[in-house]
This record gives structure tokens, sequence and C-alpha cells, in this order.
């Protein structure tokens, strides 16, 4: 029971926290969609922001489940799967009429200056997203150049999803959203071509 009302608590934060932003959230509407009382709030979590690294946690332990692996169940190549990873955004970009946001990115700009442990897990997130991503790189050895630096690489993808989505809830278009990653495929067949031996002396 105890473990049900925290997991309702994590969870109610969660959304008001993407939706609403953290500030904007007040502690009485996370009860309130948690079925709550601030006594089992107080008892898991000291202060709103121990709940909010609650949240950063629970997505920490879930981007396997809900991110990575979707992408994985649509195809074997690791290089494909980085598409599909992206392509998941977008379908929540379209899902919401345009208004999702990276609720990990939105949070890293709603703190002008957070905490050392909010950062710290905000930057966490991130790495992790990123290694992730660098994982399904390193699937794909003999398809990539062998200097190119694959943590910059998926640095370089993470950069891309972020950077589209807040284009697309801002323009309320899907387009550059979908321009953005039709550059970066065009980036990574690049790669690949140049992998083949086939960039050699172009685009000079």
């Amino acid at each position: 029971m105890a473990h049900d009302t925290r997991d309702r608590l994590i969870n109610a934060a969660r959304d008001l926290f993407w939706r609403k932003g953290y500030h904007v959230a007040s502690v009485a509407e996370i009860l309130e969609v948690a079925g709550a009382n601030s006594g089992s709030l107080y008892h898991f979590f000291a202060t709103k922001q121990d709940l909010l690294l609650g949240v950063l946690e629970w997505y920490m332990e879930n981007l396997e489940s809900a991110v990575i692996a979707p992408a994985r169940q649509r195809s074997d190549d690791p290089l494909e799967v980085v598409f599909f990873v992206l392509d998941g955004y977008r379908e929540l970009l379209l899902a919401t009429d345009l208004t999702y946001g990276c609720p990990i990115g939105n949070l890293a700009l709603e703190f002008k200056e957070p905490d050392p442990p909010v950062r710290d897990l905000l930057a966490r997130n991130f790495a992790q997203w990123c290694d992730a991503i660098e994982e399904c790189l390193r699937q794909a050895p003999d398809r990539l150049p062998p200097d190119v630096d694959l943590s910059e690489l998926a640095q370089f993808v993470l950069t891309t999803m972020e950077g589209a989505v807040m284009q697309a809830r801002t323009h309320r278009s899907i387009e550059p959203f979908d321009a953005s990653v039709r550059q970066l495929r065009r980036y990574m067949d690049g790669l690949q071509k140049e992998a083949r031996g086939g960039g050699e002396g172009e685009g000079a």
C-alpha cells in the first residue's frame, strides 16, 4: 500500500510538472491528482524538491522501457532504432496537438540555476539518453567511419531532438521537426557512405 501511494505521488507530480511546470504545479494539485494527503506526501518526500528528484529518478529508471525498447521493437537495424526513437517523439507531438515537450528538456529550461541535486539528475538523464543512443551506434561499427566520436554523435542526436521538439511546439507545426530529422538522416547517410569508401573528395 505504501509503495502504491509513493507511485501515485510520483506519477501525479510527473504529469503536472510536464503539463504545467515544476514551479506552477502546486503541492495541493499533486495531492488531489494522487488521491493522497499531505501526511503521505511528507512521509516519502520531505520537500517538493525531493518529489522532483523522485520524478527525475523515475525517468532514468524507465528510459529503456518507455523510449528505447519501443524503438527496438520496430527495427533490428541499430541505426534505424535511433530514428525510431526520434519518431516516438514525433508521434507524441502529433498526439498532443504539437504541445508535447520533452519532460527533461522542459525542466532543464525551467530551472535557470537548479540546486546541485536537481542539476545532477537532469544531467544524468541527458547522459543516460545519450548513452542509449551511443549503444545503438556501437552496434553498427562497420557502418560508420572509425574516427567518428560516437559519444559526440549521440549528443548531436539529442540536440537535434530537443531543438526539433522545441521548434515544432513553437510553430505549432511538425515541419520543423521533420526538417531537422531529415538533415540528421542526410548526415548519417553521409557518414555511412564515407565508411563504405564513397566519400573521398566529395563536398570540396
